[in-house]
């Protein structure tokens, strides 16, 4: 395929030299003409392994060269890669200037192009800059429309400095977001020989994408590093910690856990979080990612109970109250604070879990409700019916596999609060509200 690199940074050079020596036909664009220079003489103009040689393979064999052109570097390719820099201004936000002004140019080349013509922006954008941003300004620019005269997507990079051709060429994942099917069939012929999970999504999931595994990987250092330092004041060697820690697959270094919805409780998670965060303050330490972590889940709360309260009715059902699905263990469980919150401001309850049956439990879950909790369990009941016939808000509060018949059952009127994600569906005003999708 016919391919245009708009800016020759580190991103640009290597997805050129790349996509060269997989057979494409790449023009590389760029406003510094020593950058234009280096290319066409051979020459990478970033420091990254192999792609020295690559680069000086590809423009010897022809299938590399560059200019400072976009208009002729447009004219004669299919595609363009837009990977120009995304900078932080003062405030920390986000400089689109470079990103607008090539789609300016893109845009009046496009003009006078008859044929179709897919722009890709590989640069890194906040959510909702493709639609407000790129779009608008290749069509102002270009007299014609996006999806119909030609093709927009977003194809992020997961490049990492020092072994970014190693990742071209073996990546996690390849994402597009397409506005339309044809620009997005273009793009996976181009990686079709790549050995990755190929995703094609809408553009402001690609965009969010990007930006969520940056600041995970942010996060994974920053939570590395506190472990550290607690390891260190006691003793402890932190990397053979981290190194026992990440041989678990199944939990830590996995997809569980990692699904937004509601707070987490029981008798672990708060109790082991408030434990490790007193004893850092007993040794001085200042590890502000692990103090985080209680407050966060406080919001979390908060933000289920405001959830509930703005839909302005009184009668309130609550379909799960254990703190995850399959256990009787109320103890720390984020729906019972929801639960004594509601009752504090006066709503009238009906709560159903069938795990949840003071018939059946013993123990100290039975003493827990008994002793800690007793004005919630007068307001248990057996059925859901009972709940549902009471209710005008309905609460999922675990993800108990009976809950998903519910949304069948509702009548005129009631409307579902849904904290854990009972179904696949997105929020539907005066229907179904979910707490993070």
């Amino acid at each position: 395929m016919k391919i245009s690199i708009l800016g020759l940074g580190y991103v640009g050079a290597v997805s050129a030299g790349c996509l060269a020596k997989e057979g494409h036909t790449v023009v590389g664009v760029d406003p510094n003409q020593t950058k234009v220079r280096l290319i066409n003489e051979g020459k990478s103009p970033i420091i990254e392994k192999d792609i020295d040689t690559i680069i000086a393979d590809q423009v010897a064999n022809g299938n590399l060269k560059a200019t400072t052109n976009i208009a002729e570097a447009i004219h004669q390719t299919e595609v363009s890669l837009i990977c120009v820099g995304t900078p932080s201004q003062l405030n920390g936000s986000l400089d689109l200037h470079y990103v607008r002004r090539v789609c300016e140019e893109i845009a009046e080349a496009l003009r006078n192009k008859s044929s179709y013509h897919v722009v890709v922006v590989r640069s890194t954008m906040l959510p909702g800059s493709v639609a407000s941003t790129v779009i608008p300004t290749l069509e102002q620019y270009s007299g014609k429309k996006a999806g119909q005269d030609f093709g927009v997507c977003i194809n992020p990079e997961f490049l990492r400095e020092g072994t970014a051709v190693y990742d071209y060429f073996n990546p996690p994942k390849t994402v597009i977001g397409e506005v339309d099917t044809r620009a997005g069939d273009m793009l996976v012929e181009i990686y079709k020989d790549l050995n990755a999970p190929l995703i094609r999504t809408d553009i402001q999931t690609a965009e969010l994408v990007k930006y969520t595994d940056n600041v995970w990987h942010a996060l994974k250092v920053a939570f590395a590093n506190e472990i550290g330092v607690i390891a260190k004041s006691l003793n402890i060697d932190g990397h053979k910690v981290m190194n026992i820690f990440c041989q678990d697959t199944k939990l830590n270094i996995s997809p569980y856990y990692m699904k937004p919805g509601f707070a987490f409780g029981g008798s672990c998670l708060p109790k082991d979080v408030r434990a490790l965060t007193y004893k850092a303050r007993t040794l001085d330490l200042n590890l502000p990612v692990l103090n985080a972590i209680n407050p966060s889940n406080e919001c979390q709360i908060e933000r289920g109970l405001k959830m509930i309260t703005e839909k302005s009715r009184n009668k309130i059902g609550i379909f799960g109250f254990s703190f995850k699905a399959g256990t009787d263990d109320l103890r720390e469980s984020p729906i019972v604070e929801v639960i004594e919150r509601l009752i504090g401001k006066g709503y009238d309850l009906k709560i159903y879990d069938r795990n949840v049956n003071l018939a059946s439990i013993m123990g100290a879950n039975k003493d827990y409700i008994l002793n800690r909790i007793p004005h919630i369990s007068k307001l248990m009941c057996q059925t859901t019916e009972e709940v549902l016939a009471h209710a005008e808000v309905i609460v999922i509060g675990n993800g108990d596999p009976e809950f998903k018949s519910l949304l069948g059952k509702l009548a005129e009127g009631q409307e579902i609060v849904d904290l854990v994600r009972i179904t696949d569906q997105v929020s539907q005003k005066g229907k179904y509200d979910g707490i993070c999708w």
